[in-house]
């Protein structure tokens, strides 16, 4: 969908006339172009990150070195931008225009997040809180590449394996273990996305205007969703991808003429495809993303044929020709989306198959409970284009030119359905908690941001239009402002991470280091328990189960958890509930030979490895109940075993530190 119109004009128009030959040369080139963007993307992020780590650097919460080098590399990253865009203008090579739009703005990526965790091999979060279950994760899809569920023993996946299955063997080829490889693929992917992005943007619009574009979605998302990579990757290419899901699902017809009724000749295959393979492999990463841009195809069906049925009966032809030209509309319109459907369901079912195996098996579940999480933000309608800032400013304008636009701009449209979507979503998520649950709608935030920042462009090129009519041509004021905005919003992306980041310098890392040099902590002390394991054992890490609290030993490791860190994590075939209620039993055990009894008597694959924490009542697990509507949505209590239970020929038990490592023989 390229055009070189005026921003009134539908930017769809030109593929209505183009040929068959036409367009077929068209799509070639453009994934000529996606080769080139997400080669010249994993280059520039793996050498750029190459690049930083050979340098011993100041940790980034004492010192501003790192920092001062982020500004200066996100400036060359714009610059070398700018010239892209520049070199457009002036007519230069397409295949130049690409290479360097694709190497300035994973540059952009790789220097914004790369630099200020330059000194850590953590990433954002570190190992703490949601990234300590994600670093799990990708610790389980590197020691194999089989489908499996983070934490338990045989069971299927729940929660989607697409991002962490790549990462797992970009591990595997770099010969890292999982945890430290979560930093650099998390940066690689992003920028590899962002790549992907701007080729879209440039290929549906001007490629000025396309490089505008994904400057901006790329940076709001690397502010708003750096920490969650998955949703970042999904967020960058999930948005150029709204316009030809619109376009699909229409057809080849003018914006303001309605969809096409022709489901065969009427229909660009091509976007139908490429929405399907993007859900599709939107459900492989995140399943609340997938749910959200399915129901905005869904919203588009809707608007589509109800501007179909308007325009037909606004024609003056005989009722029954208007009868068939309304189902004419209702099928092809339907179709297209069924179409794109299945495309993305049989994707999805590459992950999602063994779970859903699972369940149409009847096998047991319980206890899991994702959907229950209300923090206060989640209790109100976020509203970016009111905030006091540059993102502020960039979505109200966005807002606006969506309003002023949506009937005539294909993109525009795309868009509006889309924070509709969001607003909709959002207020469904606050209504079922009544119900005691929730859709997580404020998760949602970052995608509103960026869909709202990509709008906010095009209605900077329209109030540049009338600048220029108004004050004469002023082009160049207009461009060098929107650079250095894109410059000030970049650098204040390491103040806004601070607390990620920080955290990222002072948790220990798995080799027992902290990498703001300071005493590390109990942590440390994992690669000793690790070792010991199996000496005692004799059994690789997969082999062994392990009953801990300290669930970022299984981050760092590959041993399988008999309970996971908490039940909105865990999966509903763990049944979290009743193991929890089960170690609550074996703790109360009477001798040993009592709670052998019990460990081989359990529904599931019991322990054979026991890592407590001393307490003054013997050795203590600290574990985790689900107690939502309340904020925090979760309890911590104490476990406490008899350290008699475990002084038997059957166990084996060794102080390590702060923890007790109890083998069973």
């Amino acid at each position: 969908m390229t055009s070189t119109q005026s921003p009134t004009t539908d930017d769809s128009s030109p593929q209505v006339a183009a040929t068959p030959q036409r367009r077929a040369n068209r799509h070639v080139r453009t994934l000529i172009d996606l080769v080139i963007a997400v080669v010249v993307g994993a280059i520039v992020a793996f050498v750029g990150l190459k690049a930083i780590d050979s340098v011993q650097w100041p940790a980034f919460n004492s010192s501003n070195v790192t920092r001062s080098l982020t500004t200066a590399g996100q400036v060359v990253a714009v610059a070398i931008l700018v010239i892209a865009a520049l070199l457009y203008r002036y007519g230069k090579a397409r295949w130049l225009v690409t290479l360097l739009s694709a190497a300035g703005i994973s540059g952009l990526v790789t220097v914004t997040l790369g630099m200020p965790l330059g000194a850590t091999r953590l990433y954002l979060f570190g190992l703490s809180a949601d990234q300590q279950f994600r670093t799990e994760y990708l610790t389980r899809l590197t020691s194999s590449p089989h489908l499996a569920d983070m934490t338990y023993l045989h069971l299927a996946p729940y929660y989607p394996a697409g991002w962490f299955w790549g990462g797992g063997r970009y591990a595997s080829l770099m010969g890292l273990p999982g945890w430290e490889a979560f930093k650099p693929w998390a940066i690689l992917s992003m920028a590899v996305a962002a790549a992907i992005g701007v080729v879209l943007w440039a290929r549906m619009v001007r490629a000025d205007r396309g490089i505008a574009t994904a400057l901006a979605v790329t940076v709001v998302t690397l502010m708003y969703a750096g920490p969650e990579p998955y949703a970042a990757v999904l967020i960058m290419v999930g948005v150029p991808m709204l316009i030809p899901m619109l376009y699909g699902l229409r057809g080849r017809s003018r914006h303001a003429d309605g969809p096409t009724a022709s489901l065969r000749s009427g229909t660009s295959w091509a976007a139908v495809v490429a929405t399907g393979l993007f859900l599709g492999l939107s459900a492989t990463f995140y399943t609340l993303y997938t749910g959200l841009f399915a129901g905005v195809a869904i919203l588009m069906a809707l608007a589509l044929i109800v501007h179909g049925w308007v325009n037909a009966s606004n024609k003056a032809l005989p009722s029954d020709e208007v009868s068939k030209i309304r189902r004419g509309v209702v099928l092809a319109v339907v179709g297209r989306l069924v179409v794109m459907g299945v495309i993305s369901g049989l994707i999805a079912l590459t992950v999602w198959a063994p779970y859903l195996l699972a369940r149409a098996r009847s096998e047991p579940t319980s206890g899991g409970t994702a959907e229950h999480y209300l923090p206060e933000r989640g209790s109100f309608l976020p509203w970016p284009m009111f905030h006091l800032s540059l993102v502020g400013a960039i979505t109200f304008i966005g807002l606006i030119w969506i309003l002023l636009r949506f009937r005539q701009r294909t993109i525009a449209a795309a868009l509006g359905i889309t924070v509709v979507g969001i607003y909709l979503m959002s207020l469904l998520s606050m209504l079922v908690t009544a119900a005691g649950t929730t859709l997580l709608g404020f998760r949602l935030e970052p995608i509103l941001v960026a869909v709202l920042a990509a709008a906010g462009v095009f209605g900077v090129v329209e109030l540049a239009h009338w600048a220029v009519g108004r004050f004469g041509d002023v082009r160049v004021v207009v461009g060098v402002l929107a650079a250095l905005a894109a410059i000030a919003v970049a650098q204040s992306i390491p103040a806004y991470l601070s607390n990620e980041i920080t955290t990222a310098y002072t948790d220990t890392d798995g080799y027992g280091d902290r990498a703001d040099k300071r005493p590390p902590g109990a942590e440390s002390y994992y690669p000793q328990i690790d070792k010991l394991i199996g000496e005692k054992t004799g059994r690789p890490a997969t082999d062994n189960v392990v009953l801990t609290a300290d669930y970022g030993f299984l981050s760092v490791y590959p041993y399988w958890g008999f309970q996971g860190l908490t039940s909105h994590y865990a999966n509903p075939l763990a049944e979290f509930d009743k193991r929890a209620a089960t170690i609550e039993t074996w703790s109360k055990a009477t001798s040993a030979d009592d709670f052998v009894r019990q460990l081989d008597a359990a529904p599931w694959t019991p322990p054979n490895v026991f890592l407590f924490r001393y307490s003054a009542d013997g050795y203590a697990l600290r574990l985790a109940a689900d107690v939502y509507p309340n904020d925090p949505n979760v309890k911590r209590y104490t476990v406490t075993f008899d350290p008699n239970l475990f002084n038997d020929p059957r166990f084996e038990v060794t102080d390590v530190g702060p923890f007790v490592l109890v083998v069973r023989k």
